[in-house]
């Protein structure tokens, strides 16, 4: 499974965090994860969606991390040298960002199946609608209906978020 499928969950962990190290730390975290799943006896039946979503959790767990860090580094300065961080290294951005992330997992698990999975494979593979097709045995507008759906799904959880910019 690693080497199957490394190569694009870098790409993938390099796109989010627009740096190739910690990419790379996101991505082996992201294995590790998945690989104690299914040593605990977790049927992984789609594996690329599923390093995805571990990687983005694990991406959320990393600016945690970095905030507490951050945290406990300012609390050993006087206070007239401390500075504020940047605003998504906050602890309560962090966490708004942790619950707007899981929101939109839920909006998307709430789908129905078909749904859910055509999304799934559109947003976490990139698949194209007619690779989506073909896997779920259905029509290229089925697909797109279900994409849409499923976006605007997602639209209106931004929109319940208050994040319609």
């Amino acid at each position: 499974m690693i080497a199957r499928y490394y190569k694009d969950l870098l790409n993938f962990c390099t796109r989010r965090v627009k740096d190739r190290d910690k990419a790379a730390d996101l991505a082996q975290e992201s294995y590790a994860r998945v690989l104690a799943m299914q040593q605990a006896g977790q049927a992984i039946l789609e594996p690329v969606a599923l390093l995805k979503t571990v990687a983005m959790r694990a991406e959320i767990d990393m600016h945690r991390r970095a905030a507490i860090r951050q945290h406990d580094d300012i609390d050993a300065l006087d206070e007239s040298h401390q500075i504020a961080g940047p605003r998504h290294l906050q602890p309560e951005e962090a966490y708004a960002a942790s619950q707007a992330m899981q929101a939109y997992l839920d909006t998307i698990d709430a789908l129905p199946e078909r749904c859910r999975e055509a999304f799934r494979m559109h947003l976490f593979d990139d698949l194209t609608n007619q690779e989506i097709a073909e896997r779920l045995g259905v029509t290229v507008g089925m697909v797109n209906q279900y994409i849409r759906r499923g976006k605007l799904a997602c639209a209106a959880r931004r929109k319940a978020l208050g994040h319609d910019d």
